[in-house]
């Protein structure tokens, strides 16, 4: 079974796939958060709300979004929502700042990784395909699978 993706979920995710395998995925720097891997590591996106981690957008924001503006294939209001569940993910409280909780180690694999699960499975919601990190059809039912017997 093939699945049906978008040429903005493919460019979208082979970014922060690299991101993630190179070690540049940084949830507290524009350049390098989900959205600004997605935006070719720039921080202009930063400028569509007033703080980082924020569902809001600001005046510039709203202006682009009203005007129908896509970066890399996203409506201004779309990488907010991609940036915040990355957030989330990795455990942040939104927004991002010195008041609220963050996890204790912003940087490691497995902060990063759920960041990453939680981000992809929200940009595959919004092209309306299965998340792609799904497994789970992949794996047999455990009475389905042949018994394989050692030798005793």
């Amino acid at each position: 079974m093939i699945m049906k993706t978008t040429k903005r979920l493919d460019a979208a995710l082979e970014k922060l796939y690299n991101a993630f395998h190179n070690n540049t995925l940084n949830p507290e720097c524009c350049n390098n958060c989900a959205v600004g891997n997605i935006c070719n590591n720039t921080d202009s996106w930063k400028h569509l709300s007033d703080d980082h981690g924020s569902l809001q957008l600001n005046y510039v924001g709203l202006v682009h979004e009203n005007l129908g503006r896509r970066f890399h294939g996203y409506s201004p209001s779309e990488l907010l929502k991609i940036e915040a569940e990355f957030l989330k993910g990795c455990g942040y409280i939104l927004p991002l700042n010195h008041r609220n909780s963050k996890p204790k180690n912003p940087t490691s694999k497995e902060t990063l990784f759920n960041g990453l699960c939680a981000a992809v499975a929200f940009l595959c919601a919004l092209e309306g395909i299965k998340n792609v990190m799904d497994f789970y059809p992949l794996f047999q039912k455990e009475t389905e699978m042949p018994f394989l017997e050692t030798a005793q």
